[in-house]
């Protein structure tokens, strides 16, 4: 049996637009992408877990660039991913999902945080939309 602690979602971008892009940052800087709050009651919520979902859309200017997704809860790196973005010549547009799963988070409130950041040097990728990231809390089996 599962019951719901909690859920949140935001959507900063709702579509691909060119005309609002930004440049990915090139690592160790990150771009924020999006932040959302999950409470997690003090009583009968253990054990748990966070679902996570992410959506962004993302394009190639120069070379084949290296973003590197990561989740943060309280300041803290609990889930990362990386993706090669081509540009010219081939794919430019991408929607890149990711889903991660934060067990038995502890009783509180929770801020996650989306970022992005471009690991390859000599290469440019931009943020075009959309950017979606939910939060869903609930309580399993125990």
């Amino acid at each position: 049996m599962v019951r719901v602690l909690d859920k949140a979602a935001v959507q900063p971008l709702r579509r691909f637009n060119l005309a609002n892009s930004f440049i990915i940052r090139r690592s160790p800087a990150r771009n924020v992408l999006a932040t959302i709050q999950i409470r997690i009651p003090s009583l009968n919520a253990q054990p748990n877990r966070v679902e996570l979902v992410a959506t962004v859309g993302v394009r190639g200017v120069t070379g084949i660039a290296q973003i590197l997704f990561r989740i943060f809860r309280d300041g803290v790196e609990i889930f990362n991913t990386q993706q090669g973005i081509e540009s010219t010549g081939s794919e430019q547009n991408y929607a890149v999902t990711f889903q991660a799963i934060d067990r038995n988070v502890r009783a509180g409130t929770h801020v996650y945080k989306v970022t992005a950041e471009n690991r390859t040097a000599n290469t440019r990728a931009d943020i075009v939309g959309p950017i979606s990231f939910s939060g869903l809390a609930v309580k399993t089996r125990g």
